[in-house]
């Protein structure tokens, strides 16, 4: 069967990693905003986290199979 749905997922999670990244860039000075998560900027590391995810699914998606 020719069913791949690593490109959709790549896409899926890159698109959603690069809104949280500028999400997350955008919010980084509001310390109130990040005071429940001990002052680390969630948005911003779990979007860096869906991008690399995403980039690793487009890469796999692109590998010719044998």
């Amino acid at each position: 069967m020719g069913l791949d749905i690593k490109l959709p997922i790549g896409l899926m999670f890159g698109l959603l990693g690069i809104l949280l990244t500028i999400y997350g860039l955008a919010t980084n000075s509001d310390t109130e905003l990040y005071s429940r998560s001990l002052n680390v900027n969630i948005n911003l590391w779990v979007g860096l986290a869906m991008l690399v995810f995403g980039a690793v699914m487009l890469i796999f998606s692109r590998k010719k199979k044998k």
